[in-house]
């Protein structure tokens, strides 16, 4: 029996005037953090993470039954929610999500990148500001001359990506982790397709669809659908 197995036992009082529910309040709080997202990381958190494991099959059916799936990767202790793909009336996902734009896209891309080259050191894949301003500044349209403004969408872009708990703060002011939970928000069947995604993005040409579907006809300057959720 393990520590968490208290947790999952079904409770006797109610936790509020018409609680009609079952589950404990750990275990409501834990569905409360997986709805909200983008993610839950099991290394911040030991605690929460060992008591998904043990209620995994409860955790399961529950988000089957609203039509989301509960993905997990054991390695790098992360799990995240998806909308499953089923074309039926009043099935799709509950949890708005506001779609990346161009810049974004392309920096999730490249930090995935990154990310895969660091993967198997040991140590946490890092970034600054000014370097994701370099990878931006490649994908920079020649007829942007205006520094400031761009300076600007860089900054937007990282702090969307920031806002997302896809990039976190470290203890320099400008420096930033490239959140392991990157490599399921992207759900790539190949990392080696990134850049033929990257290159259709600069080329305004179809562009990565990021919840799985195939890439679609939109102008990449525009935006791309996210798996991740706000």
């Amino acid at each position: 029996m393990t520590y968490t197995d208290s947790y999952a036992a079904p409770i006797t009082d109610p936790l509020f005037d018409g609680d009609a529910g079952s589950f404990p309040l750990p275990l409501r709080q834990l569905l409360v953090r997986l709805l909200r997202g983008p993610y839950l990381d099991g290394s911040m958190d030991a605690a929460a993470w060992q008591l998904l494991l043990d209620s995994q099959d409860t955790l399961t059916a529950y988000f089957s039954e609203i039509f989301l799936a509960l993905s997990l990767d054991m390695d790098r202790k992360i799990a995240m929610l998806a909308p499953v793909d089923i074309e039926q009336a009043h099935t799709a996902p509950i949890a708005p999500r506001r779609p990346l734009k161009r810049d974004e896209t392309l920096l999730a891309l490249r930090l995935r990148l990154l990310l895969e080259q660091q993967s198997g050191t040991g140590a946490d894949a890092v970034i600054s500001r000014a370097g994701m301003h370099e990878i931006l500044a490649e994908h920079r349209a020649a007829a942007d001359r205006d520094d400031k403004r761009f300076a600007e969408s860089c900054d937007a872009a990282i702090a969307r990506l920031g806002s997302l708990r896809l990039l976190t703060n470290t203890e320099l002011a400008d420096e930033f982790r490239i959140s392991p939970a990157l490599a399921m928000a992207l759900p790539l069947s190949s990392i080696q397709d990134i850049p033929r995604y990257i290159a259709a993005i600069d080329a305004n040409e179809s562009v990565l669809n990021l919840s799985g579907a195939e890439p679609d006809e939109a102008d990449a300057s525009e935006q791309t659908d996210a798996l991740v959720q706000e």
